[in-house]
């Protein structure tokens, strides 16, 4: 509660400090230095090229960001005190004290839990014959002294004996993988630096597998084996394909330390025999161009959830002796069209599918012996579902979790014989708070080519009056990322004020099956941009909202979206917030010298061919800014941000405030110590989001 207090008082101080001068100041002014940008015979001009810093030691460019920041206190000064009660309103709505549901590994229970006035997590395990707990790891005290702090990842060792856990101190996403004895708690010497939080252990008990980072593009590349003691590591696998990514992980079987290289359209999966660290890898199924599987180890078994001649996907399955290629897979679970085949589950009596059809997610439970299934019900109309963790498979407990709109997020066990639930766990929401007074609601729309999409929506009942309810409007589509129609406290800030909250789930996302992606990437993107300006549109025509108060609110590839619908449709969003936003698509998507360039061709295109370049550049949002009146915008970005790097939002917003023609407010707020994720402590964390309502409810007048 120390950083909330101080945040607070902050806020309280430079009100009285700025609110003389709010009306005076001038925005930043970034100086325009050309830059020609040349390719296949067109120029291009970037007049803030220079905003770029990779070592981000620039004073120019550091001056710049401080001036913004200031900026964006100094306008918001004149509502410091509304953003104060609203930090303290949104960190009051959090459990003073929580703990998850343990999960059993062995003869262990493994869970974490926050304490009262801690911003961290406490990672505890006892044993399922006392109650005696151990403290794994206490991120607090870890994390004392550092303005940002993350665990990754941790993973104990098959005898129980041994933690290893992957942090982060900077916010770039290269980790830092540390051990312990957990009995001892006392720390090994061995440490491994530039790496993913992707870890696995072998059968030995002193063997780890690990994926290390390229140093300049932060891609994982690299498969490593470390042995306990010992100084030099063993390379296992080297991936020379910049647009796969390399991750490892063990086998629920804890038989197979699997290496899994993937792209946005192609999978390839590597096994090694986790009692046998040293042998070589074998391939289970090579890679090839639009084939993407999973596979999870059964007894004598691997099933594959795979999508070959299957779009949406089945689930196939092959002895462990006869992988290689695919002369020997049965199909397990046939494909469906309309129905994406999402993720599963193996138990020794039981197979359980996730399953989304119509955008939602549907659990199928099947007992294996009859044949005879089932699906679990669910009452709202627009809700978020997922197969949680369940590492026995002989069990007949199936444990799922929960979530819509308008309930916490909640944990489920599931008698698969019984074909009963039963909650284990709720999120707590401290304070007044009642379900039952929140509507959802979900409908579709027709876009303007005549595809049907679908939106989800919440607002509070005794609030909504047809018509006259702003509404904070939500969008992503990209990556085949659907997104999830899930409960989040904090908006309870804007719901109790009268929101309507909606989720237009645009394409690009897999809401709809796999075609919902195809149709949202590459050479069809902006389909995703028209999505959210139809479905603006739909939610006026169908009274659900004041068409004169609406706000479009975006982040990462969501903050692209949010881009062009300033461009292209400016006049329909009172106000537009984009969070770390990838607006400069065409120099980015240009220069393989910035992180993760190269692994993103197969989502937008590779602008070297003339055909990606041409139709990346007519909605680059950067590139298309143009002399018009803008909305309302407030962006935000992390100085130590590696996916979408802070240059971008900075030159977008440079070049807005030169050529747009209104007097509307156009903040940035640059966090100074993060990344992409934000804060890491979880009361700075709602220092954004409270300038971020704040901006929004002094707009709409509802204070």
């Amino acid at each position: 509660m120390r950083a909330l207090l101080l945040i607070l008082i902050v806020l309280v101080t430079s009100c009285s400090r700025e609110q003389e001068s709010v009306r005076e100041i001038d925005p930043p002014v970034a100086p325009v230095q050309q830059t020609i940008l040349t390719n296949h015979g067109h120029d291009r001009v970037d007049e803030y090229y220079w905003i770029r810093d990779d070592s981000r030691k620039d004073e120019r460019v550091l001056s710049l960001l401080e001036a913004e920041n200031a900026y964006t206190r100094a306008v918001m000064s004149d509502v410091s005190s509304l953003q104060a009660s609203l930090l303290n309103e949104l960190s009051s709505r959090l459990p003073t004290a929580d703990r998850s549901v343990p999960i059993q590994r062995g003869d262990y229970l493994y869970f974490q839990e926050f304490l009262k006035g801690r911003q961290y997590p406490i990672y505890k395990r006892r044993t399922i014959f006392e109650e005696e707990e151990t403290i794994l790891l206490d991120a607090n005290a870890l994390a004392n002294g550092k303005t940002y702090y993350d665990v990754g990842n941790f993973s104990v060792s098959p005898d129980h004996s041994l933690l290893a856990f992957a942090e982060d101190d900077v916010s770039r996403g290269v980790y830092h993988i540390r051990f312990k004895y957990i009995d001892k708690d006392e720390y090994l010497p061995d440490e491994i630096s530039g790496v993913s939080p992707a870890m696995a252990w072998a059968a030995d008990n002193k063997t780890i597998f690990y994926s290390r980072k390229d140093p300049d593009t932060l891609l994982p590349d690299r498969i490593f084996r470390h042995e306990l003691g010992k100084k030099a590591d063993t390379l296992v696998f080297e991936e020379a394909d910049d647009a796969f990514y390399t991750s490892v992980y063990a086998s629920r079987s804890n038989r197979y330390i699997v290496i899994a290289n993937s792209s946005a359209g192609s999978s390839e999966m590597l096994l090694v025999d986790a009692f046998h660290p040293a042998s070589s890898p074998r391939v289970f199924l090579p890679r090839e161009s639009g084939h993407e599987y999973r596979i999870r180890h059964h007894g004598n078994y691997f099933y594959v959830l795979s999508n070959w001649r299957a779009k949406n996907f089945r689930l196939m399955r092959v002895a462990e002796d006869e992988i290689g290629t695919r002369d020997h897979w049965e199909e397990v679970v046939a494909h469906q069209e309309g129905v994406l085949l999402e993720d599963f589950e193996i138990f020794d009596d039981y197979l359980v599918l996730a399953e989304r059809s119509q955008g939602l997610t549907r659990i199928r439970v099947i007992e294996t012996a009859s044949g005879a299934e089932r699906f679990i019900r669910f009452g709202d109309p627009a809700y978020s579902v997922r197969i949680h963790a369940n590492p026995s498979p002989e069990t007949s407990m199936l444990r799922y979790s929960y979530t819509s709109l308008s309930t916490p997020f909640s944990v489920f066990e599931y008698d698969m014989s019984l074909d009963r639930s039963s909650l284990r766990k709720t999120t707590n929401v401290v304070g007044e708070f009642d379900s039952s007074d929140y509507d959802t609601e979900r409908f579709f729309f027709e876009a303007r080519d005549g595809t049907e999409v679908p939106v989800s929506l919440v607002y509070r009942r005794d609030k909504f009056t047809p018509g006259s309810n702003p509404a904070y409007l939500y969008g992503y589509g990209a990556y085949g990322h659907s997104t999830a129609p899930a409960f989040q406290a904090k908006r309870l800030s804007l719901l109790d004020r009268g929101f309507v909250i909606a989720i237009v789930h645009v394409r690009g996302g897999r809401e709809m099956g796999n075609h919902w992606y195809e149709q949202g990437r590459l050479l069809r993107k902006k389909n995703t941009f028209y999505d959210f300006i139809d479905g603006t549109r739909a939610l006026i025509d169908r009274d659900y909202v004041d068409r004169a108060n609406i706000f479009a609110v975006g982040a990462s590839a969501g903050g692209l979206l949010m881009g062009v619908v300033a461009n292209e449709a400016p006049e329909m969003y009172r106000g537009v917030i984009a969070h770390v936003p990838f607006v400069d698509v065409l120099t980015t998507m240009l220069d393989e010298s910035i992180p993760l360039t190269s692994g993103e061709y197969t989502e937008w295109g590779d602008p070297q061919v003339k055909e990606f370049y041409e139709y990346m550049l007519s909605y680059s949002p950067y590139d298309q800014v143009r002399r018009q009146a803008y909305p309302n915008m407030l962006v935000t970005t992390g100085l130590y941000d590696s996916q979408v790097q802070y240059f971008e939002p900075v030159k977008w917003v440079s070049r807005l405030r030169r050529l747009k023609e209104d007097d509307n407010l156009l903040l940035l707020d640059v966090d100074m110590d993060t990344g992409h994720a934000g804060a890491s402590d979880r009361y700075v964390r709602y220092r954004r989001d409270a300038l971020e309502y704040a901006f929004i409810l002094n707009l709409a007048g509802r204070p």
